[in-house]
C-alpha cells in the first residue's frame, strides 16, 4: 500500500516535471515567435518606410517632370503687334468718315484738276523751242534757199514760235507791215492755245474748298439736329457731325492747295514761252528786214 502511494507520488512528480517542461517549452516558443514577429514587423516597417520614401521621391520627380513638360508645352505669351496702316488705308478710312457724298465731289475736283494740269504740262513741254537755234536755221535758209527754204525749216520744227515764223513768211511778199501784223495776230492765237484749260483748273481750285465748307455746314447742322433730338449735349452725339465737317474742310483745302501749285507752275511756263515768242518775233522781223535789204 505504501509502495503504491509512493509510485503514485513519483508519477505525479514526473507529471509535474513534464508540465513544467512543456510550460518552459511553450514559453520559449511564444517568446521566440514574438521576437520573430517583432523582427518581421520592424523589417516590414523599414520596407514600408523605404517604399514611402521612394514613392515620395518618385512622386516629386514625376511632379518635377510634369512641371517641366508643362513649361515646355505651354507657349509663351504672344505680344500683340500693332500693324501700321498704309497711306492708302488711312485715306480710305478718312474718305468714309468724311461722308462719301461730299467727299466724292471733292475727289472729282481733284481728279479733273490733275488731269487738266498734266495735259497742260505735257503740251507746254512740247511747245518749248530753242529759239536761238531756230533763228540761226531760218537765217541760214533765207541766205541759201530764200523764203521757201525758211518755210521748210519752220514746218519741220514744232512749237508756237516756229508756227508764228511760218505765218510771217507766208505774208513776206505783202510787205513788212503785213508780216508784223500777222506775227502779232498769230502770236495772240498761240497764247490762247497755251492758256487753254487754265480757267477750268482755276474753277476747281475755287470749287474744292467751297465743297469742303459746304460739307462742314451740313455736318454742323446734323450735329445740332442730334443735340436737339437727344436734348443733351454729349461728345458722342455731336462727334459724327463734327467729324464730317472737319474732314470735308481739310480735304477741300488740300485739293485746292495741290491744284494751286500745278496752276502756278503752268502759268510760269506759259509766261516763259510767251516771252520767248515776243523776243523771237522781234528778231524774226529784223531778219526779214536784212533779207529784203540784200535784195
Amino acid at each position: 500500500m505504501k509502495l503504491k502511494i509512493k509510485l503514485l507520488l513519483f508519477l505525479h512528480f514526473l507529471q509535474g516535471k513534464r508540465t513544467l517542461a512543456l510550460a518552459a517549452l511553450l514559453a520559449v516558443m511564444v517568446f521566440g515567435f514574438n521576437n520573430s514577429l517583432t523582427a518581421q514587423e520592424e523589417e516590414i516597417d523599414e520596407a514600408t518606410t523605404e517604399m514611402v520614401e521612394g514613392d515620395s521621391s518618385s512622386t516629386d520627380s514625376a511632379a518635377m517632370a510634369v512641371k517641366t513638360v508643362e513649361e515646355v508645352a505651354t507657349p509663351a505669351p504672344v505680344e500683340e503687334v500693332e500693324v501700321e496702316k498704309t497711306f492708302h488705308q488711312v485715306l480710305k478710312e478718312k474718305f468714309i468718315d468724311g461722308g462719301p457724298m461730299f467727299m466724292s465731289f471733292v475727289l472729282i475736283c481733284l481728279i479733273l484738276g490733275l488731269a487738266l494740269s498734266i495735259e497742260r504740262i505735257l503740251y507746254l513741254s512740247l511747245s518749248t523751242t530753242n529759239t536761238k537755234k531756230l533763228l540761226e536755221e531760218v537765217e541760214g535758209a533765207l541766205s541759201s534757199t530764200g523764203v521757201k527754204g525758211a518755210k521748210e525749216v519752220c514746218r519741220n520744227t514744232s512749237g508756237p514760235v516756229a508756227s508764228i515764223f511760218y505765218q510771217g513768211l507766208e505774208r513776206s511778199d505783202e510787205g513788212l507791215d503785213m508780216v508784223e501784223k500777222t506775227v502779232v495776230s498769230y502770236g495772240s492765237v498761240q497764247l490762247g492755245l497755251l492758256e487753254k484749260g487754265l480757267s477750268w483748273i482755276s474753277l476747281f481750285i475755287a470749287l474744292a474748298p467751297m465743297l469742303g465748307f459746304f460739307g462742314t455746314v451740313i455736318g454742323m447742322i446734323g450735329a445740332f439736329d442730334a443735340i436737339a433730338a437727344a436734348n443733351n449735349i454729349s461728345p458722342g452725339i455731336v462727334a459724327d457731325g463734327i467729324g464730317v465737317a472737319l474732314i470735308t474742310t481739310v480735304s477741300g483745302l488740300l485739293v485746292a492747295m495741290v491744284l494751286q501749285v500745278f496752276y502756278n507752275y503752268i502759268l510760269s511756263t506759259v509766261d516763259s514761252i510767251v516771252n520767248d515768242m515776243e523776243d523771237a518775233s522781234i528778231s524774226f522781223i529784223d531778219l526779214l528786214v536784212k533779207h529784203n535789204a540784200k535784195k
